[in-house]
């Protein structure tokens, strides 16, 4: 049976991750060091576990309220406007979804037609353009320049938009580059944002995860709040990536449509997770000081030494990746890490999956110990000398 009579034509389209298809290639080798997944290696801190287990032998394992537990939905209210400075009603403004992600697909296809562009800065995670197709827009790719930081600047912003253009999707601190944006940085782009009428969607999952600066959102930009969904959670900062749970802020007619749609498809988010949440926002501030350390120390380890290897490396600020540019080799994104992994057993991921302004860079997580880190870099080195670099 021809199965692709049968399939949805949009969805057939899209391609793959390109990050899960080297993890995909790593899980079927032996002796392989993988720095390609964005995970912290940071068990999740035990006063969290330990209360999910708690609200397990208390029997609590009901449904929770689509947009979440109350008690959750105000400890995310707290805890932002205390880290950003910014103010959403748990009530009407704050839905809880099923990882960051979830409230990813929610916003644009609550907020997007079919004729709609969207505006897409690149390198960038990997979802923001499958989404956007699935969604039934258009994605519109804007390319980020090494010499601009990898900053979105407003003139970028500006050349991009057309009479169809209706929403960015503004991605920092940025995977895969670890840049970030600073407020005069999101002051000017909210100029050409409130200009053109635009919507935007701020995928601020790292955003405890600076070094140095502290995040700005750009909710807290002025005239920005009324136009922005802020898209957040707890798998980066409170090292709970299988715990699925994220959460959105953005105006209350926007997130009631959200709730609608994440009413229908999932329901509400998984209760134990809830609990393990709520624990986490109220008491796991010296948790994420304490990562956000460790993550600066190997930073500091990896940069220096792709810096030294000689493959030019772009001093991250955010996340938890570096994005050393590989173009002395000769080689392309794909072809050095492909060479890599089969002849080193070190997986790292091509910068192409980010979009083709990645092309001539690789993405390397320090998310993992620094033991991990110097078997994998002593190896590159070996590769690098066999190359003849």
């Amino acid at each position: 049976m021809d199965y692709t009579k049968r399939l949805n034509n949009t969805i057939q389209q899209v391609k793959p991750s390109g990050i899960r298809r080297f993890f995909d290639i790593v899980s079927e080798m032996d002796d392989v060091i993988s720095l390609s997944i964005g995970e912290p290696d940071f068990r999740t801190p035990w006063h969290v576990s330990k209360a999910a287990i708690d609200s397990l032998e208390k029997g609590r394992t009901w449904y929770t309220p689509n947009r979440g537990f109350e008690k959750l939905r105000d400890e995310i209210s707290s805890f932002v406007k205390r880290k950003y400075n910014l103010t959403y009603s748990a009530k009407e403004e704050i839905l809880v979804t099923v990882g960051g992600s979830e409230a990813l697909d929610l916003a644009m296809r609550c907020l997007l037609n079919p004729g709609d562009e969207v505006l897409i800065h690149q390198p960038s995670f990997v979802c923001y353009e499958p989404l956007t197709l699935m969604a039934g827009a258009t994605p519109v790719v804007i390319n980020t320049q090494q010499e601009n930081c990898f900053r979105l600047t407003a003139q970028e912003l500006e050349d991009a938009i057309t009479p169809k253009t209706k929403l960015l999707v503004l991605s920092y601190p940025n995977n895969p580059t670890g840049a970030i944006m600073r407020r005069g940085d999101l002051e000017a782009i909210a100029e050409v944002i409130i200009k053109h009428d635009l919507m935007v969607i701020s995928d601020e999952i790292y955003s405890e995860l600076t070094y140095g600066d502290r995040h700005v959102s750009l909710a807290s930009i002025e005239g920005m709040r009324e136009r922005t969904i802020v898209i957040n959670g707890f798998s980066k900062a409170f090292a709970m990536t299988g715990w699925r749970l994220g959460y959105a802020m953005g105006p209350a007619p926007i997130i009631d449509m959200m709730t609608k749609l994440h009413q229908f498809g999932i329901m509400s988010a998984p209760t134990v997770a809830q609990y393990a949440a709520i624990e986490a926002l109220r008491n796991g501030d010296k948790d994420i000081d304490k990562m956000r350390d460790e993550y600066e120390m190997r930073k500091r380890y990896v940069v220096g030494e792709f810096n030294a290897m000689g493959l030019e490396c772009f001093e991250p600020n955010g996340a938890f990746y570096s994005f050393p540019c590989i173009k002395s080799t000769g080689l392309t994104s794909e072809e050095f890490c492909t060479k890599l992994l089969a002849s080193k057993k070190v997986a790292i991921v091509p910068g192409n999956a980010f979009g083709e302004s990645g092309e001539g860079y690789v993405r390397v997580s320090y998310s993992y110990s620094l033991k991990h880190l110097k078997e994998a870099i002593s190896r590159i080195k070996e590769f690098l000398q066999e190359l003849n670099v």
